[in-house]
């Protein structure tokens, strides 16, 4: 009866506590008992999966932000001053300060609408927030560096509205869900690990993980870790594998595979908390606060624990106004074709992780969750947001034991509180992060024992797919080139098929012919 399956977690209490919920309406609705979970081990679920992705708040905000969004040179000091938002500008710079704030309330409202979303309809463990990629997109190659693009900023936000309509027609009739199926099962499995190595890779980075790989003027990258970086092109110019940092996110992923290899409950979580207290403590190298001009503004902004900021210039910014532009329409076909094939990669792959997937290659909540996903974007244009999509980091809480939409929902409360708590959770550094990141990224490699590698016509796809995702920093990309490379390996068999087909139905043909001028001929003769 109840939970007996969770007895093992420990006190009384926790046994009593998993019971309660399992038999109520909550335990109920989420199917607690038949997907075997309760309620504290989605709660750790979700705190991981939250952990690992509440770095969206800062980082979509600031991308976005770069867009200098609804900030205009009657924003500038002087003025009107044309062009003064590409140079320093005091007026520009606090109008783009304020937008970022509002950014950051933005990018948390649609996480937390989305992911309860996908709790409460789609019953799965998935977190949704705005994605990587498609927020550079819009901030660098739509509205351009403060509005140097080829488009405004409503104009773009009206763009992704359009492209997240045209994604609830998708998923409406199904056609999305059916493109996720044609997805040769190779390149499918490939997905799962080309998407673990991608999020690994992110970790590895200085921006939003531990710094290990840097960029190289001669092989494109290189082991990093430096004391010191040419502040335009981010290359080492001093002190490799020497910064601080780097060897306190490698303590954090030391404690996070002890923990793991020990099966402790929450092993990624310590590893962000230990780290992450440990570099709130200013004087010391590994600080996130040090004594500069920087570090002081984030350390002041820390220090305020709760805050919250309304949103006021960007929500409700939409413009149709200038939608009969070229460029308009080569966006929404861009992000269009990017969601189709990432984001509905990525949603699949979480399933197939989670162990959701049936044998027919669909799993439950699938119509749903397509729906949500193409749903929240249209949510998110009008917060004045980028798109959103469901995020890899959903690994974490599936390693976690996260199997109900009860993850989701908690997720969401999360973001929730976040609205509130901005300044502790903006304050996590990226070397806590980074090891989490490629946590994540090992266990989404297991997948690849399933892959037929005897079989080149299926190995070669795969490989194509995990390979191009982190190169070229794109899961699109690696789905393309995997599916790519499957129909042409495939094609000769295809045509052998259709000449084999063609020449069946010849035969049959001349044979009827034969056997109705026979018949023909009887008849004559009698």
């Amino acid at each position: 009866m109840g939970t007996g399956f969770c007895t093992e977690l420990g006190k009384t209490w926790d046994k009593g506590l998993n019971d309660a919920v399992s038999r109520s309406f909550i335990g109920k609705y989420f199917k607690l008992q038949a997907r075997k979970s309760c309620f504290t081990k989605e709660l750790r679920a979700a705190t991981a999966t939250f952990l690992t992705m509440a770095y969206i708040l800062t980082v979509n905000a600031t991308i976005v932000a770069d867009s200098g969004a609804t900030c205009s040179p009657a924003d500038c000091t002087p003025p009107g001053e044309p062009g003064c938002g590409l140079k320093q500008n005091a007026g520009y710079d606090t109008c783009v300060a304020k937008v970022r704030k509002e950014l950051v309330v933005a990018t948390a409202l649609s996480a937390m609408i989305g992911s309860f979303a996908m709790g409460v309809l789609a019953n799965l463990p998935l977190a949704v927030a705005p994605a990587m990629g498609p927020n550079a997109y819009m901030a660098y190659n739509l509205v351009g560096f403060h509005g140097s693009g080829p488009m405004s900023y409503g104009t773009a936000l009206a763009v992704i509205c359009i492209e997240g309509l045209a994604f609830i027609v998708l998923s409406a009739s199904g056609l999305r869900a059916k493109l996720a199926r044609i997805i040769p099962p190779s390149v499918r499995l490939a997905c799962a690990a080309g998407v673990g190595m991608f999020i690994a890779f992110v970790g590895l980075q200085a921006h939003q993980g531990v710094g290990l790989v840097g960029p190289d003027p001669s092989t494109l990258v290189s082991a990093a870790a430096c004391l010191h970086t040419d502040p335009v092109t981010g290359a080492c110019v001093g002190g490799k594998m020497q910064r601080p940092t780097f060897w306190l996110g490698m303590v954090g992923l030391a404690i996070t595979c002890y923990g793991l290899m020990k099966e402790v409950k929450g092993s990624m979580i310590y590893g962000i908390l230990f780290v992450t207290l440990i570099s709130w403590i200013r004087g010391t190298k590994v600080t996130y606060f040090p004594y500069t001009n920087d570090g002081d503004a984030r350390f002041h902004y820390f220090k305020q624990v709760v805050g919250f900021h309304k949103i006021e210039s960007i929500v409700g910014a939409i413009s149709f106004a200038h939608f009969n532009q070229s460029a308009v329409w080569i966006a929404l076909f861009t992000l269009l074709y990017v969601d189709v094939l990432a984001t509905t990669g990525i949603l699949y792959t979480m399933a197939e992780i989670g162990g959701f997937v049936d044998e027919k290659g669909s799993f439950e909540g699938e119509y749903l969750a397509y729906l949500v996903d193409a749903g929240t974007t249209v949510v998110a244009s009008t917060l004045g947001g980028s798109p959103v999509a469901t995020y890899v980091e959903s690994s974490a809480g599936l390693r976690e034991g996260g199997r109900t939409g009860l993850t989701a929902v908690i997720v969401a409360v999360y973001f929730m509180l976040s609205l509130f708590f901005t300044p502790l959770l903006a304050s996590v550094p990226p070397w806590a992060i980074g090891p989490s990141l490629v946590m994540v990224g090992v266990m989404m490699m297991k997948v690849v024992k399933e892959i037929d590698w005897g079989n080149v016509k299926e190995a070669v796809p795969a490989f194509a797919t995990m390979l191009l995702m982190p190169l070229t920093y794109s899961i699109a990309n690696g789905i393309i080139g995997g599916v790519g490379i499957y129909i042409v390996l495939n094609f000769y068999d295809h045509v052998v098929w259709v000449v084999r087909k063609v020449a069946k139905m010849k035969r049959e043909k001349n044979q009827v012919s034969a056997a109705s001028a026979a018949g023909d001929q009887d008849v004559e003769i009698n």
